[in-house]
């Protein structure tokens, strides 16, 4: 069981990190509280990841659209007000922008398959 005090972020203080994606690059801040993280994220218009991942998160797109690319082939496109949900381990998937897109992503330990 996690636990985290009240706490308010404000993103526009915050420090970005850059990280060249296989196209494009994104941007990310983040806060790191034991076994969570918070990050809100965002992807250059044709941003492709350079590499398959396999942790869970919960992922909200506050702007823009983003393909969630399966390992398998499949295809899930998140829009503006979409959320999705996976645990670690249960999906191999990148994401992919054709145009702009900011997310809000969680990950931590409590999406710990077992």
């Amino acid at each position: 069981m996690l636990t985290i005090p009240f706490t308010v972020i404000d993103w526009n203080t915050m420090t970005e990190s850059v990280q060249a994606g296989q196209r494009g690059s994104s941007k990310s801040q983040t806060v790191q509280f034991p076994g969570l993280r918070i990050r809100l994220v965002q992807y250059d218009q044709g941003y492709l990841a350079d590499h398959w991942c396999r942790k869970g998160h919960i992922v909200h797109c506050l702007e823009g659209e983003v393909s969630s690319e399966q390992e398998n082939g499949e295809t899930f496109l998140l829009k503006k007000g979409m959320t999705y949900t996976v645990s670690d381990n249960l999906s191999s998937h990148r994401s992919k922008a054709d145009q702009k897109v900011s997310l809000l992503i969680v990950d931590g330990d409590f999406l710990k398959s077992s």
